[in-house]
């Protein structure tokens, strides 16, 4: 095992406890039971797989093989004979096993193995190795490095906060000799666990080192078949994409026309609002207006003879601003208060006296009235009458 592989086995345990914690590997193995129940029987033979654990066992100086789960024995050969004779017996009593889902387990009697119960804290799950090591001289008569162990996680209820764990650990003077008699025969063994019943505990004492490394053929297919249904199911996405990217731009498009038509139509309408609302607009305002004539003949009948206007201006808010000379500027104010045209008059800066002429320049601002209004005054007063 490697350095990386060793440092990412604590999340790898972590995230393995998580998927056994979880309601997923029940529902999966019932959808894949109810799938296979769908399939002939031929066919679940062809595409059946998986680890098959057989378990050797030595028992009164022979050899036994057995099924995990199974009591009978499928094979069984005396200690000490041929390496050929027991590998043709191993092979025989496995035959109808693919040789990439089988898998051997030596299993030691229960009475070979030490086992402790453990209560830890729930911290303690993420790196067990290392929990069982530091525990192994105070729960064992041994050190560390005279056996071979292993610490797995129960589901027995706990307190909060922690967790039961069971330490099984064996001497290596007892199993050593074991797998070098294994080994010898030519035979490799996955795993070394303790017998429960007629099955095993579901541990695996061998360290990481010793654990042998099987290539996977059916593994490396299924990657390669899942890898091209993911592609396949890329490509049919694109091209699902393609087709609905070509849709859209067509109905894009169709918008696009259709839009240019209502924008021609808009602007036509908006053309017929324009002219209309011109031509309304230039009559309420003729007829709300008061026209220049009529301002004239007004500010000439209100003005007194003696006076006279420089220069008259209209903004277009309609502020009529005027400027002249008059003998007494301030009696304009009342010559025009009650003017038809204009309201709100006003002097604009000071009055002052021109030299020249002896009267007052003044200039004056006001406001048009709309058309049609009238003042609530007398009516204007003559020239003669505005005369001091």
């Amino acid at each position: 095992m490697t350095t990386a592989t060793q440092s990412l086995r604590p999340q790898l345990d972590r995230l393995r406890r998580g998927w056994r914690a979880s309601p997923l590997p029940r529902f999966f193995a019932w959808w894949g039971g109810e799938l296979a129940a769908l399939l002939p029987a031929s066919w679940r033979r062809l595409f059946g797989g998986g680890a098959q654990w057989y378990l050797l066992q030595r028992t009164d100086g022979r050899w036994e093989l057995r099924r995990a789960g199974e009591p009978e024995v499928r094979a069984q050969w005396p200690r000490g004979t041929e390496a050929a004779i027991e590998q043709a017996a191993l092979s025989a009593a496995v035959r109808e096993v693919d040789r990439e889902d089988l898998r051997l387990a030596l299993l030691l009697p229960a009475a070979a193995a030490l086992r402790r119960r453990l209560l830890l804290p729930r911290a303690a799950a993420d790196n067990l190795q290392q929990v069982g090591a530091f525990e192994m001289d105070r729960q064992t008569p041994f050190r560390v490095e005279q056996v071979y162990y292993a610490l797995i996680e129960l589901d027995t209820p706990a307190p909060a906060g922690r967790f039961f764990a069971e330490l099984v650990a064996v001497p290596r003077d007892a199993l050593d000799p074991l797998l070098a008699e294994l080994e010898g025969a030519g035979i490799r063994v996955d795993a070394v666990d303790v017998a429960q019943g007629a099955d095993r505990l579901g541990i695996n004492l061998l360290p990481p080192a010793r654990v042998p490394r099987r290539a996977n053929p059916r593994q490396r297919l299924n990657l390669a078949l899942g890898a091209a249904a993911v592609l396949l199911l890329v490509l049919v996405l694109a091209q699902w994409l393609g087709n609905r990217t070509q849709a859209l731009a067509a109905m894009q498009a169709q918008v696009e026309d259709m839009q240019a038509e209502a924008q021609q139509v808009g602007a036509l309408r908006q053309e017929l609002q324009d002219n209309a609302g011109a031509a309304s607009f230039l009559v309420r305002r003729k007829q709300t207006r008061v026209t220049m004539l009529d301002l004239l003949l007004d500010l000439t009948r209100r003005l007194p003879q003696n006076a006279w206007l420089e220069r008259l201006s209209v903004d277009p808010s309609g502020q009529v601003g005027f400027q002249g000379q008059a003998p007494q500027a301030a009696a304009l104010i009342d010559a025009l208060k009650d003017s038809t045209t204009m309201r709100d008059p006003n002097f604009q800066g000071s009055i002052q006296p021109d030299p020249q002429t002896g009267k007052e320049r003044f200039y004056m601002v006001a406001q048009l009235r709309q058309a049609g209004t009238t003042a609530k005054a007398a009516p204007a007063r003559t020239a003669s009458e505005a005369q001091p």
